[in-house]
């Protein structure tokens, strides 16, 4: 990636899911390098994107809770299977590690 997200390697079909709870605000392919693309908006301050998948499984106005499964890993728009993961705050894509909780 840019620098501006994570690209977390992984199998083909492997469950992709939400960071956290939040309204499904943008499901496609439109935006050029991110391939099947979700974008889930939590708040009025954060989004959480998630690229390259192979299929996705929710769409634009649906409700998901955290840890739902929202697309299948894939490598869309990728050199190799991977999931591009970003967080934006204020629309700007800040450090991931920073925000996800720890395993």
């Amino acid at each position: 990636g840019d620098g501006a997200g994570l690209d977390i390697s992984g199998n083909l079909g492997d469950p992709v899911r939400a960071a956290a709870a939040g309204t499904v605000v943008y499901s496609g392919n439109g935006l050029i390098g991110y391939g099947e693309l979700v974008i889930i908006k939590h708040n009025d301050t954060f989004l959480s994107a998630y690229g390259h998948n192979s299929k996705r499984l929710v769409k634009e106005g649906d409700r998901v809770g955290a840890g739902q499964e929202i697309a299948l890993m894939g490598a869309s728009g990728a050199p190799s299977v991977e999931l591009h993961f970003e967080i934006r705050k204020d629309g700007k894509p800040v450090d991931p590690l920073s925000y996800l909780p720890a395993k």
